[in-house]
């Protein structure tokens, strides 16, 4: 086998086996280098989690020849509902307000996973997988990639490495490219349960003191849960038994549904908003979670990432359609440069209702009630908040 390619993505998951499809037709000779073989893939945990798709990215995904395979298993999200727990604002957004049939989906990550996997099965590429890079080396005319695999190192050269190997990037380390970390003191418990009512393709935001608790609809009454809380109380949550965390996670959401009971282990994860301290060094890129990682308040970590890797794409086709070197720093630049405005409003916006909704100074939650209810009566407001829900407010 030739080890020589034109583009080499590190991380063949979901934004990187994602960039490869999209580039499938382009003339470049491209590798995918994974660390996990499909079957350890299948059984990580990883796989289970629910993702909310905005409606922009289930038309990428459709670009991509997957969303056909997604969308039976996908559960539509046609109204939102967005709530402070113990105060009186509220906010609804309504898919048929806007004009469509959905806003977004909710989608178990294996089955996009799976969808994915398949496409990259059909494609003329190669796939080192299992193996991990151990050395990265660029010059001025390509970058020099060192893997391990199969107990044997393995050299091989490319014009360019797009590192989407996720929060512990290889890549990135390899580089030694800085992060800027923000711990929020918060950890993100994550379960599902059963609905005694319809959820009625509702997905719900409900604000509290210790953090944002999301109801996601995985089914007509089966929800995915996200309930952020403080370090300290979600440790106490974590070893509460089955029936007194269900009684907890009940009084916090209220009865929206109906009555809860559970349906899936409760796991932890501790959240931090986590930025490299660049997106592109020689010959190299960073996108997805190996750039950056933001709270789930409005479930936009796929979303962005997988914006990263279209824009990514399309620039891709654009420079390879010119005959142009698609690792020269100035393309790579302004590439980074595209992303950047995007990546500051997701990482504004996520930020800012974490500190805004997390606290309950009373002047401050009598305001965001206050903007809750304009907003909800504002149709102008709504319309733009909508489409930001839908994915819509950056051109793809």
């Amino acid at each position: 086998m030739n080890y020589d390619y034109d583009l080499l993505i590190v991380g063949g998951g979901l934004v990187g086996g994602s960039l490869a499809l999209a580039i499938k037709d382009a003339p470049l000779r491209v590798g995918v280098v994974e660390a996990l073989s499909p079957e350890e893939r299948r059984r990580s945990p990883a796989g289970s989690r629910a993702l909310a798709l905005s409606r922009g990215t289930a038309q990428v995904l459709d670009g991509l020849g997957v969303w056909r395979e997604v969308a039976p298993e996908a559960m539509a999200i046609r109204h939102i509902h967005v709530s402070d727990q113990g105060h009186f604002g509220k906010t609804r957004l309504h898919a048929a307000s806007q004009g469509v049939d959905a806003l977004g989906y909710v989608a178990v990550a294996r089955v996009l996973e799976d969808a994915i996997e398949r496409g990259l099965e059909r494609l003329p590429i190669d796939r080192l997988c299992p193996a991990r890079i151990i050395g990265l080396k660029a010059g001025a005319e390509g970058v020099c990639v060192t893997l391990k695999r199969d107990g044997e190192c393995l050299g091989l050269n490319a014009k360019l490495v797009v590192a989407a190997d996720g929060g512990n990037s290889s890549v990135r380390n390899l580089l030694g490219i800085e992060q800027d970390v923000r711990d929020y003191g918060q950890t993100a418990i994550v379960t599902e349960v059963r609905t005694e009512k319809d959820t009625q393709f509702t997905a719900y935001e409900r604000f509290t003191a210790s953090g944002p608790l999301a109801f996601l609809p995985l089914g007509r009454k089966q929800c995915s849960v996200v309930w952020t809380l403080k370090d300290a109380d979600a440790e106490e949550v974590l070893a509460l038994s089955e029936a007194e965390f269900t009684a907890r996670l009940q009084a916090v959401f209220g009865y929206w549904l109906g009555r809860i009971e559970p349906a899936a282990a409760r796991q932890g994860f501790p959240l931090k908003l986590v930025r490299a301290e660049k997106m592109a060094d020689e010959r190299v890129i960073l996108i997805g979670n190996a750039m950056h990682q933001i709270h789930p308040v409005a479930g936009q970590g796929f979303n962005l990432g997988l914006r990263d890797a279209a824009l990514l794409a399309d620039r891709l086709w654009a420079q390879t359609g010119f005959g142009e070197d698609i690792g020269e720093a100035g393309f790579l630049a302004r590439y980074a440069e595209a992303r950047r405005r995007d990546l500051a409003n997701v990482i504004r916006f996520t930020d800012s209702l974490v500190r805004i909704f997390s606290n309950n100074f009373p002047p401050l939650a009598l305001a965001r009630n206050l903007a809750l209810l304009a907003l909800d009566r504002l149709p102008p407001a709504k319309r733009l908040l909508a489409r930001h829900a839908m994915g819509y407010g950056v051109r793809l």
